[in-house]
């Protein structure tokens, strides 16, 4: 019988602690709609919180599926998809009072990074709900009209204002093509073409690849700057903004950039005087001059959801130890604030401090940074513990699991559902050597990449059974 959410196992218990404790939080961060609000039976918000917001929603759907179904991934993106008006637009914020778009003076259609299509696609290998991607589709191909015809201008690129982008007081003010926003719209159009090939509609995914190469091409030829080895954004004349922001490493996460142009990008994050810092990454530079020790809001602060991006983007194009060395390296500054001398006392931010332990602050916003902010923080806590400290990878249609071991250490995950499988892999140490302990109640593919110099995919039987991996 499988456990409420699987646990993890890591020779640092502290890591482990702080996974559970986030699981542990997130039942009390749930709420019901309303007949005036039309939103879901049930759905992830903060007790605080007045409205539900696209990229959080998006954000919380890549840590809840590991959640054994006991939480719904999908209930996040059914509120929004459920307010889809007739040509197609989808606002970013919703009242939870009215249900009613909440729009500003500063971004009056309400546009929000569209990251729907990308959620879906992890939804469907995590969950594995073929009909769901055929329900979701008409929906998303409706939304991405909209945003062509909305904002896409006569050069092929999107124009949205700044707080499109969610990093509202970022300094580039200049920007009017976002390279982040452009970026989303190239990752929305690649993960729909993705979806398209899981239906086997041939015309309706070639249609998407098309739109992807297309601004993908555009995004290479205008935006990259060779001699600073950077995305930048485009002013109204189309001369580019060069302010070096996180906003730059959303090309890798939509595989953009050669490997030239990656390789190049990589090292800045690697680099204490842009984005390298002891707590990675900054959303701003800390080589610029509006850099802020503290954070003040996107002028510096470390955000989890962003920290996310940048960490998945590393392992498109193979760079899984920098992945992992980030992920950990961020998830014990996380920690610092929350594991107290009374023990899990502190609480999960929604933005921390890039240069000191603890929260960002933001001079004259009392409110930032958010307290418990799940929405973001167990991207960090959950997804990233096992995407990438643990470094498992999970594909239920194709009932494989990758495994990316970088060090050998005690670690593994006990009771994953997969679907109508529940499954432990646990790594340990015995006197026959280092061996992998398995566990499975139906057949699924192990694939074991150790230290990069060992690789193999194995059938996994139904029961128990061990692996060593000297014999591997």
């Amino acid at each position: 019988m499988k456990k409420e959410f699987p646990k993890v196992h890591f020779y640092d218990h502290d890591l482990s602690d702080m996974y559970d404790f986030t699981f542990n939080r997130l039942r009390e961060g749930w709420k019901k709609g309303t007949g005036e609000n039309g939103l879901q039976s049930r759905y992830l918000s903060l007790p605080a919180s007045d409205r539900i917001n696209q990229v959080e929603a998006c954000a919380a759907t890549f840590f809840l599926v590991y959640s054994n179904r006991a939480f719904p991934a999908h209930a996040l993106l059914d509120n929004f998809y459920a307010k889809q008006e007739a040509d197609g637009a989808i606002r970013g914020e919703y009242s939870e009072k009215s249900g009613k778009p909440v729009n500003h003076k500063a971004n009056p259609e309400g546009v929000l990074p569209p990251l729907f299509a990308w959620a879906e696609h992890n939804i469907y290998h995590k969950i594995g709900l073929k009909k769901r991607v055929k329900d979701v589709m008409p929906v998303l191909s409706r939304h991405f009209a909209w945003l062509e015809k909305s904002f896409k201008r006569d050069n092929g690129l999107y124009a949205v204002p700044l707080e499109a982008t969610g990093m509202t007081n970022a300094p580039r003010r200049e920007a009017f093509y976002p390279v982040d926003f452009n970026t989303q719209v190239a990752l929305n159009a690649l993960y729909l073409s993705a979806l398209a090939d899981i239906l086997n509609d041939k015309e309706t995914a070639y249609q998407y690849k098309k739109a992807y190469f297309g601004l993908k091409t555009r995004i290479n030829s205008q935006m990259w700057n060779e001699k600073e080895r950077m995305y930048y954004d485009l002013d109204r004349k189309g001369s580019q903004v060069k302010v070096k922001t996180i906003a730059s490493f959303w090309p890798l996460l939509a595989e953009i950039p050669n490997e030239a142009k990656s390789e190049a990008m990589i090292q800045h994050l690697s680099d204490p005087h842009t984005f390298g810092l002891d707590h990675p990454f900054p959303t701003l530079a800390a080589s610029e001059k509006d850099f802020d020790p503290r954070g003040g809001g996107y002028h510096g602060s470390v955000f989890p959801h962003l920290t996310y991006m940048v960490i998945k983007g590393l392992e498109k194009y193979g760079k899984f130890e920098l992945a992992r060395e980030s992920a950990v390296k961020h998830l014990y500054w996380m920690l610092e604030h929350l594991h107290t001398e009374k023990g899990y006392t502190g609480t999960l931010w929604e933005a921390y401090s890039p240069t000191q332990e603890g929260p960002a602050a933001w001079s004259g916003h009392p409110d930032f940074p958010r307290a418990m902010f799940l929405p973001y923080a167990g991207l960090s806590t959950i997804a990233l513990m096992i995407e990438n400290v643990i470094g498992m990878y999970i594909s239920l249609p194709r009932k494989t699991v990758d495994w990316i071991i970088p060090n050998l250490e005690i670690m593994g995950i006990e009771d994953l559902a997969l679907k109508r499988n529940v499954i432990t892999i646990l790594s340990n140490k015995s006197g026959r050597g280092w061996e992998i302990r398995l566990e499975s109640e139906k057949l699924y593919y192990l694939t074991i990449n150790i230290l990069n110099a060992k690789k193999k995919t194995l059938p996994i039987p139904s029961g128990k059974c061990s692996i060593l991996i000297d014999k591997i």
